[in-house]
Formats: C-alpha cells, structure tokens, sequence
C-alpha cells in the first residue's frame, strides 16, 4: 500500500522540515519502515504479523505527491479562503531538485504528503495523490476491493462536477469524487460535522454497491477494501483507518499533537533521535510558544514512539480549527 502524510496546525511549518530533513520522513519510506505498537495494540484481537505487513510492507515508488495551501488567490481577489497548490510526479522524491526547492523555500499551516505504490493503474502524474476538488484535498492509503466490478455504478453516484475533475483512474480518485458528492459545494467551508456525515454516506454506498453487484460473501471475505482517507478544507481536516473484516488489520495510521513542534527546525527537539534530546544546534523559540498543531500519517516520522499514537481499526478521526482532536469508532450498515 501507499503512505501519507498530513500536517495541519495554527502554525506554519517548512517543507523541507517534515518532508525531507528527517531520517523517516515520508520520501524515506519507499521500503523502510516504522510502525510502533502495530502488533501489541490489540493484544490477541490481530491477525499474525504476515497478514498486517502485507498491507504495509509495500515498495512505494510509484509516484509523489505534495499539496499546501495558501492564500494568495484570496488575496487577488480570486475566492475566499485558503486554496491548494498541487505538486505531483513520477520521478524519485529523493532526487527531484524541483522538489527539494519547493520544500526549502515553502511554509504552510496546512500540507498534505503522498508516496505511491500503484495497485492495478498505471504510473502517470495524473494517478498520484492528494487530489483536488475545488478547496479540499483528498488521499487513500488502500484500495477499494472489486473495483472494475463497481466503477460503472459507482460513477453513476457521482454529481457533475465532481465527475468532471477525475483526471486518473485509479480507485481513490473516484472514491474521492464519491465524496465530495456526498459533500457538496466543494469551493465552499463545510462544517466538521457535514465532512464526517459525508465521509460516512460514501462508506456506506461502497458497501451498497459491492452487495448490489453481487460480491458473495466468500469473496468480500478473501478480498476486502482497505480505506485510509484523509481529507481538508486548509482549516480542518478528518481521517479514518479502515478495513471491512473482522479478522484483519488496516493499513497503518497514526496521530500526533507534539511531533510538529520536533519537527520544526524553530523549536527544541530531534526527529531522528528516539530518546525525545533536542537538536545539537540551538532553537529560536522555546517549546512554550508552540502553537497547537495535529500531525497525522501512515508512519511516525519522528524516532520518538511516544510523541504517536495509533489510531485503532475502524475509527475515525476529527480536527477542528481549534486543533482539537475526537476519535470515533465507526458502524455502518
């Protein structure tokens, strides 16, 4: 499976601060890996170990994406609030110069990280994540089981604008535009409560239309759909790790309200040193006047287990603009 990375917070970071100075950042985990608690959170309740790398063992090297928002449009007059820049591409992460310049002159409140492992489409930029649809990005870690089976009806779910913006053909992106149908507008603010309600309506049609399509219940169980997703509007952002089975784990997926502060250069700490020291050189601010932020993300990208934690199976996950987190267990139909 893939790996994203999102970062939203009332301070902006640097690029380069999150996405490529650390020795775990996410152009890092094309094939190396960090997943602290994986095994031991849900004692007994887990599959074998097998069965929970498969889904996060993956060699992620089909494909990059950033997203930031800024408000440079608003400021011409163009909309209100913040909107999106999009950088996507095919080459390496690691060594794409105009990457590496747009993360060390770029700082953002909000920034959205995508490393691909392409299961079933093709490796074009237009495949890559996040995807953009009006203000909001969107991005999966997973696949959606019996795809080809669904699509046709799947699009038919889908309002007209948001059918017109899919560009690719891979499963998230129509997942994606399944969405924002539920959304609505998708250059107007919505409310946290109408992205979770949305969030929940598109669950449940996917599972309408895997029974509808007549997917037996012997192969819903030897295939079933993996959805990471993760979504925001530049002021709040909602996420979910999900699998529909009752035996097997999702992808990985974890959160933090501290790791921002480590990770940015203008506060003490080290993100490539597991004991929680601060940097060898000295900071220009004290960790006092951190402002309140929440990382999100396939894997930690500091060293530090502690600063993160997992979010367990089949939850959601909800920042408002304040940064507050809620995590909720997940029922659908």
């Amino acid at each position: 499976m893939c790996r994203w990375f999102a970062y939203l917070g009332h301070e902006p970071i640097l690029l380069a601060d999150i996405l490529m100075e650390p020795k775990h950042s996410i152009i890092r985990q094309i094939d190396e890996h960090f997943l602290p608690e994986l095994h031991e959170h849900y004692g007994q309740n887990v599959g074998p170990k097998a069965d929970i790398f498969k889904r996060n063992a993956f060699l992620n090297s089909d494909g990059f994406g950033v997203a930031w928002y800024n408000r440079i449009r608003e400021q011409y007059g163009d909309c209100e609030g913040p909107r999106p820049c999009v950088y996507r591409t095919i080459r390496p992460p690691l060594n794409d110069m105009n990457l590496r310049s747009i993360c060390h002159n770029t700082e953002s409140h909000v920034v959205f990280a995508h490393i691909r492992a392409a299961v079933g489409s093709s490796v074009i930029e237009t495949n890559n994540h996040p995807f953009n649809f009006g203000r909001h990005l969107f991005m999966h870690n997973g696949s959606v089981a019996f795809f080809n089976r669904i699509r046709r009806q799947l699009l038919m779910e889908c309002a007209e604008i948001p059918y017109r913006l899919i560009q690719g053909t891979t499963d998230s992106e129509h997942v994606a535009a399944l969405y924002f149908t539920m959304l609505g507008d998708i250059e107007a603010e919505h409310s946290l409560e109408e992205m979770r309600v949305a969030m929940l309506k598109t669950l449940e049609v996917l599972n309408r239309l895997l029974t509808d399509h007549s997917v037996t219940s012997d192969e819903a169980a030897a295939r079933c759909s993996s959805l990471n997703f993760a979504v925001t509007d530049g002021i709040k952002m909602i996420a979910m790790r999900f699998r529909n089975s009752e035996t097997e784990e999702p992808p990985s997926l974890y959160y933090s309200q501290h790791a921002g502060i480590v990770l940015n250069r203008k506060y003490p700490g080290d993100p490539d040193d597991s004991s929680g020291r601060s940097r060898l050189t000295s900071s220009m601010k004290s960790e006092d006047e951190a402002r309140p932020h929440v990382v999100i993300a396939s894997e930690p990208s500091t060293l530090d287990a502690t600063q993160w934690k997992l979010i367990p199976k089949n939850h959601l996950i909800l920042v408002n603009e304040k940064m507050e987190v809620t995590l909720e267990t997940i029922h659908i139909n």
